[in-house]
């Protein structure tokens, strides 16, 4: 059986565990581990997909490098899909010598308010075909709910709505539904 020689910088040890010692960091003075790491550039490419994505007005509030906005400038030309995703990493990089604090406040400021707008619209739809279907108990509900809407003039709407609805006619459901989106702003 061969034995390995000794490296000459380390002292001349007798037991095996006194070798493991030298060669083992302490824990304490570790920092994060490596897919911690990976999981902190992955939220960061993440991230730049996302400032990819809101128009440029409402990131100028950030106050960003020459370099990152060369980079999100440069995103829209980028077609392959390999090289998108190098173009994320560079982008994560730059992202890393930001303000990542105020970049997140801003992306989750912007996309609540975009979560609240769907929610309405989708409240909104809702409604619409809820007065289609059910008609004058729907109606009552709605009118009773928002007592300041103009009731003539959705009554009118709604029963337009119902008789496009079953001739398959998109125009009368698309006046209710701009009718009470513009009467609940």
């Amino acid at each position: 059986m061969a034995r390995f020689a000794r490296p000459p910088f380390l002292p001349r040890l007798k037991s095996r565990v006194s070798l493991r010692r030298v060669y083992e960091p302490d824990d304490r003075t570790q920092g994060p581990s490596k897919g911690q790491i990976k999981r902190d550039k992955l939220a960061l490419q993440v991230l730049a997909e996302r400032m990819a994505l809101r128009p440029r007005p409402e990131l100028e509030r950030l106050n960003l490098s020459e370099a990152t906005w060369a980079a999100l400038a440069e995103t829209p030309r980028i077609k392959d899909l390999r090289a998108r995703r190098r173009h994320w990493k560079h982008i994560a990089n730059l992202l890393e010598r930001e303000d990542r604090a105020a970049i997140h406040a801003l992306m989750d400021g912007a996309e609540g308010h975009e979560r609240a707008a769907t929610a309405r619209h989708q409240a909104l739809e809702r409604w619409r075909e809820r007065l289609i279907s059910e008609g004058d108990v729907a109606l009552a509900a709605f009118i009773a709910e928002y007592p300041e809407v103009d009731r003539q003039h959705l009554r009118a709407l709604v029963r337009a709505a119902q008789r496009d609805s079953v001739r398959g006619k998109p125009d009368a459901p698309r006046k209710l539904f701009r009718f009470l989106r513009e009467s609940l702003d």
